[in-house]
């Protein structure tokens, strides 16, 4: 059963474009298959790799072009090397169609999942920085989804096993999941229509004033498809913001040349409320008034204060459980690395 789920917070909306041959969560993994092809007249002269899209149809070109890299094509009993060279009629091809990377991260992996919360409808996970929410390029096993397919039964038949909203790989905090199909419905129609309340804390660069609203509209940056950027022709965000706390900061420089020595420069501590969940909103909406968040280099943030990865923690997560009408309310102190940061900038 699919529904539809409403945006995601802080991570790319587009992690299953380009899936070659995806599979269901859950779907029994199969050893993989070795098929035998035979060049037809008809044939005679194609690439291999495009040969072997009419014999794979069910394959990429790209992926079937892995295969021949890895070693997985013969030829007439010989290892093919080259994706490019020519077949001829009569030559009898062998390949081992090993799946995807894509259509294996689908599967259960066990980890020590950092639970705050958990019933049989819901659970509340504190994400460490570093681990990633979806499966995606690059990143196909060691998920949370793998996580979670290990933990419960019933992740297996959940839409994205369960998880209705997500936090960027470097971004630590709080995230609801659901158990079943009836919380991820609820919990997603509640994100939706701003009913979860989601609040987190930043250290970002220069002083920014102490209280202030950005509402300019967010979509994909139209020069680096990575990124995301504020745009005319973007979806309606808001991004709440109040100072908590400034000072100047320098590194070590004892540590340097004396001409290679920087400057104190000034940074703030701030708490941002989430009155909309695009993609890097956070991330977008601070570097925007230019006020990069901390060693965050997508959106030119320098490293400061000890800290290499963004400086973003969602510290606070609130809402109305989906079985029990109870208002629920969860509070996660900052990682040790940000929270030393932090400090670094109270006791200046």
């Amino acid at each position: 059963m699919e529904i539809d789920l409403p945006e995601l917070d802080a991570a790319d909306e587009d992690w299953q474009e380009g899936l070659d041959a995806p599979v269901e969560p859950g779907a029994p993994l199969q050893p993989p298959e070795q098929r035998a092809l035979t060049v037809s007249p008809d044939s005679h002269g194609q690439r291999l790799d495009v040969f072997l899209v009419s014999g794979a149809p069910e394959f990429s070109r790209s992926h079937l072009k892995h295969l021949i890299d890895g070693g997985c094509v013969e030829v007439d009993g010989q290892v093919a090397s080259s994706a490019s060279r020519k077949v001829a009629a009569g030559q009898r091809i062998s390949v081992v169609l090993k799946p995807t990377a894509q259509s294996l991260a689908f599967v259960p992996e066990p980890m020590d999942l950092p639970l705050v919360f958990e019933d049989e409808h819901l659970m509340v996970v504190n994400k460490p920085a570093g681990l990633v929410v979806h499966p995606a390029a690059g990143n196909w096993t060691g998920t949370l989804m793998n996580g979670l397919l290990a933990h419960h039964a019933g992740a297996v038949d959940l839409p994205r096993a369960g998880i209705v909203h997500r936090l960027d790989k470097d971004t630590s905090g709080l995230m609801v999941v659901g158990k079943t199909l009836v919380a991820v419905t609820a919990l997603s129609r509640a994100i939706a229509a701003r009913e979860v309340s989601r609040q987190y804390l930043a250290l970002v660069q220069g002083l920014v004033p102490e209280a202030f609203s950005v509402t300019s509209s967010i979509g994909r940056d139209p020069a680096t498809r990575v990124r995301m950027a504020v745009v005319p022709s973007g979806k309606a965000a808001r991004t709440d913001v109040e100072r908590l706390l400034s000072g100047q900061w320098a590194p070590d420089q004892s540590l340097v040349k004396a001409d290679q020595q920087l400057p104190e420069r000034t940074y703030s501590g701030v708490l941002c409320i989430l009155h909309t969940g695009r993609t890097h909103q956070i991330r977008v909406h601070l570097s925007s008034r230019k006020h990069p968040l901390v060693a965050d280099s997508l959106y030119g943030g320098a490293p400061a204060l000890g800290m290499t990865r963004q400086a973003l923690h969602a510290t606070k997560l609130s809402f109305v459980h989906p079985a029990t009408g109870e208002l629920l309310a969860f509070e996660a102190p900052m990682p040790d690395d940000m929270a030393q940061a932090w400090q670094a900038l109270a006791s200046i």
